[in-house]
C-alpha cells in the first residue's frame, strides 16, 4: 500500500540504526523500514513468536479507543504522540469516519513519519503531522503547528499509544504526562496503552527484545501503570488487558485472563478524563 523505504533515506535518518516507528512498521508487515529494522523484528519474533499478533492487538485497541472518544465522548480534537508510520487504520481515518470535522495532530520523532505522513495527508486539511519528541512536552505544546491546528480552550484527546514504555523511570514518565495534560481543557481525555509486569514470560520477552534492539521498553507493575493516569477518573472498565478492553461497555462479555494466548497478556489500555 505504501512505498518501500528508499535506498537513500532522507536527511536525518540513519538506516543502520533501528527506530521505533520503523521496527513497529516491520512487525506489522509494512514496507517503510530498512534492514536494521527488519533484523530487530527478527529479535522480537525470537523472544515472543506472536509479536505480530501483539502489535495488531495494540492497533485494534487504538481503533476502539478513538471510536469511543469521538463517537461516545464527542471529542473532535486529537493529539497523537508517537503515532508511527502510516498503516491501516490510522487515527484520523477512524476519527473522521465518525466525524469528518475531527482535527488530528500526529507527533513523532522519526523524520520518515513526517515525510510519509505529509504525503498521505496532502489533501486532508483537518490533519497534520509534526516532528517532535514525547520527552519534550514543552516543545510539543509550543509547536506552532500544534497550536494552530488545535483549540486548547476546548477538550482534546491526548493519545500516547504504545509509547510510554519507552520512557525510563529516570526520565519521569508521569511528569511528562502531567506536563502534557496540564494545559488541556476540562473534558480532555488521556488514552494510554502500556506493558504490564505480572511475571508472565511473554511480558518479559517483549521487554527484553525492545531493550536489546532499541535500548528502551520497560514493563511495569499494574499499580505503577495506574499512576500514569494522574489520579484522573477512568472510563469503564478502567485499566484493562486490551483483549477485554472495550471503553464504555463495562457489561460486555470478555475473555477470562486464564484463556489468553501469551501475546494477549503483554498490553493494557485505559482512558481517563480531566474533570
Amino acid at each position: 500500500m505504501y512505498e518501500a523505504a528508499p535506498d537513500r533515506p532522507p536527511p536525518g535518518i540513519n538506516p543502520a540504526v533501528p527506530s521505533t516507528a520503523r521496527v513497529y512498521d516491520a512487525i506489522l508487515g509494512g514496507r517503510n523500514n530498512f534492514k536494521a529494522d527488519r533484523e530487530a523484528f527478527e529479535v522480537f519474533e525470537r523472544r515472543i513468536p506472536q509479536v505480530r499478533e501483539a502489535a495488531w492487538l495494540n492497533r485494534k485497541a487504538l481503533i476502539r479507543g478513538v471510536e469511543y472518544m469521538v463517537r461516545d465522548a464527542g471529542i473532535d480534537q486529537i493529539l497523537d504522540i508517537g503515532c508511527g508510520l502510516p498503516t491501516e487504520q490510522n487515527t484520523h481515518q477512524v476519527a473522521q469516519e465518525i466525524n469528518p470535522d475531527t482535527r488530528v495532530v500526529y507527533v513523532d520523532n522519526d523524520p520518515m513519519v513526517l515525510s510519509h505522513g505529509r504525503a498521505l495527508l496532502a489533501d486532508n486539511r483537518n490533519t497534520t503531522v509534526v516532528t517532535a519528541d514525547l520527552r519534550d512536552p514543552a516543545g510539543i505544546l509550543a509547536n506552532p503547528e500544534v497550536r494552530a491546528h488545535l483549540d486548547f480552550d476546548r477538550p482534546i484527546a491526548l493519545l500516547i499509544v504504545g509509547m510510554i514504555m519507552q520512557i525510563s523511570e529516570d526520565e519521569e514518565p508521569d511528569e511528562i504526562i502531567a506536563a502534557l495534560m496540564e494545559p488541556l481543557a476540562s473534558g480532555s481525555h488521556l488514552f494510554l496503552t502500556a506493558w504490564p509486569d505480572t511475571g508472565d514470560p511473554a511480558q518479559r520477552g517483549l521487554s527484553q527484545a525492545c531493550l536489546e534492539t532499541l535500548g528502551n521498553g520497560w514493563i511495569r507493575p499494574i499499580d505503577r501503570l495506574q499512576r500514569h493516569f494522574q489520579g484522573l477518573p477512568m472510563v469503564a472498565p478502567g485499566l484493562e488487558f486490551v483483549s477485554r478492553w472495550y471503553p464504555g461497555e463495562p457489561g460486555r462479555k470478555v475473555p477470562d485472563f486464564a484463556d489468553f494466548e501469551p501475546y494477549e497478556r503483554t498490553q493494557m489500555a485505559g482512558i481517563a478524563v480531566k474533570p
